[in-house]
């Protein structure tokens, strides 16, 4: 699956599962293990657990298996290995402890699913 289309396959998913505050940072130059992260608030420890795990299963069914997830058990931080694009849903409160954006200084950008549907 190509990059781009991976990145649109995982916001829209986002999107769909009602997922809050999508970000998706360009980390290109910054780090050799993916090209995107995507962070994401759920709003209860079931609810990142189902984002992350439809995450993995709609990316699995369109071909590209996740190299891994983490995380998912727990439910307050779950991350989703897709290779081009790595997927962080939180809770709010974890996400705003770690603070994933700044850390990562990486331009980043509110990503509503039909906005990044457009060539980056």
């Amino acid at each position: 699956m190509q990059l781009e289309a991976l990145k649109t396959l995982v916001l829209e998913t986002l999107d769909d599962m009602k997922a809050r505050d999508i970000t998706l940072m360009d980390v290109r130059g910054k780090t050799p293990v993916t090209d995107y992260m995507v962070v994401a608030s759920g709003t209860s420890d079931r609810h990142v657990r189902s984002i992350a795990e439809t995450v993995a299963w709609r990316a699995k069914d369109a071909g590209e298996a996740p190299l891994g997830t983490e995380g998912v058990n727990e439910g307050e931080w779950a991350l989703v290995d897709l290779n081009g694009v790595v997927v962080h849903v939180m809770l709010p409160k974890v996400r705003d402890f770690y603070a994933l954006e700044r850390l990562w200084g990486a331009p980043a950008e509110v990503a509503p699913a039909a906005a990044s549907a457009a060539p980056a």
